[in-house]
C-alpha cells in the first residue's frame, strides 16, 4: 500500500479492517433514564478540569439504550456527566462511560475521547418499575430504579437540554509513553426529535469498585429522573482548549 493509499484509508484503526464505519452516526429510538443527584462538591471539585466551572455540586447519572445506531450497533451505556460553565455557557462534562460494544468504545475514545470502558450495563421494564444495573464482571457497580412513565413532560424542554455543548477530555499518548495529545473537546446533538418524555421517582445505589469508580461520585440525594425516547445524530467535535500550549 502506498503512502497517498495509507492517508486515504487511515480514519480509524486497524488501518486494513477498521474498528468501525465512517460517520455520520444517527441513532433512531434512543432510550434514556437519567438521574439528578445531589453529591459531595469537595470532590467535584477535584474531578473536573480547569478551564471548565462547576456550577453546582449535581450529578447526572445516566442508561442509556442504543437499539438502532449506524455503524456501531445495538447496546447499552451507563455512567456520568456533570454540569459545568465553560466561557459563560451552559454544559456539560463527560466524566465516565461503562458500555457493552466494541465498536462504539473505539470510536467514541478514538475520535472524541469519550471515557469510555467496557463492562456490563443493562436495562429492563419490570412491571411498574425500569431497573438499570451496572456490573463490571460479577460485580454490581451501579442500581437504578424508577418509577415507569408517572407525569408527562414536554418533549420541547427535553429537546433544548441535549442541544447543551458537552465536554470531553482527548488524551492520546506517544509511543514511549509521555503525552502527546491532551485537549478539551466540546461536541453537539444534532437533528433531535424527542418522542415521548417522563418523569419518575428514583433511587440510585453506587458501589465502591477498583476500576469503575462510579461511586467517587456519592449520592448524597436524588433530586429527579426522566426518562425519554429521541432520535439524534452524534456530531463532530471541536477543540476548545489544549493542555498542551
Amino acid at each position: 500500500m502506498d503512502i497517498s493509499s495509507i492517508k486515504k484509508n487511515a480514519f480509524a484503526m486497524p488501518l486494513n479492517n477498521p474498528a468501525y464505519p465512517r460517520g455520520p452516526y444517527k441513532f433512531m429510538d434512543r432510550e434514556y433514564m437519567i438521574v439528578t443527584y445531589r453529591t459531595d462538591p469537595e470532590v467535584l471539585q477535584r474531578l473536573v478540569p480547569e478551564p471548565l466551572k462547576v456550577i453546582d455540586p449535581i450529578v447526572k447519572y445516566e442508561f442509556i439504550k442504543m437499539p438502532n445506531s449506524t455503524g456501531f450497533g445495538d447496546y447499552t451505556e451507563s455512567g456520568q456527566v456533570i454540569p459545568v460553565e465553560f466561557e459563560g455557557e451552559k454544559g456539560v462534562f463527560v466524566h465516565s462511560m461503562y458500555l457493552d460494544d466494541e465498536s462504539p468504545i473505539a470510536g467514541g475514545r478514538e475520535i472524541w475521547g469519550f471515557p469510555k470502558k467496557l463492562a456490563n450495563p443493562k436495562v429492563t421494564h419490570e412491571g411498574d418499575v425500569i431497573v438499570g444495573q451496572l456490573h463490571y464482571g460479577s460485580v454490581l457497580c451501579a442500581n437504578m430504579t424508577m418509577g415507569f412513565k408517572h407525569k408527562a413532560l414536554k418533549n420541547s424542554d427535553i429537546e433544548a437540554s441535549l442541544k447543551a455543548p458537552n465536554y470531553l477530555i482527548k488524551i492520546i499518548p506517544h509511543v514511549d509513553g509521555t503525552l502527546r495529545i491532551c485537549e478539551l473537546v466540546k461536541y453537539h446533538l444534532t437533528d433531535i426529535t424527542v418522542k415521548e418524555a417522563w418523569s419518575s421517582p428514583a433511587d440510585l445505589q453506587l458501589f465502591n469498585h477498583v476500576i469503575a469508580d462510579v461511586a467517587k461520585l456519592p449520592v448524597l440525594e436524588v433530586l429527579s429522573a426522566v426518562h425519554f425516547v429521541a432520535d439524534l445524530t452524534l456530531g463532530l467535535g471541536e477543540v476548545v482548549h489544549d493542555y498542551m500550549d
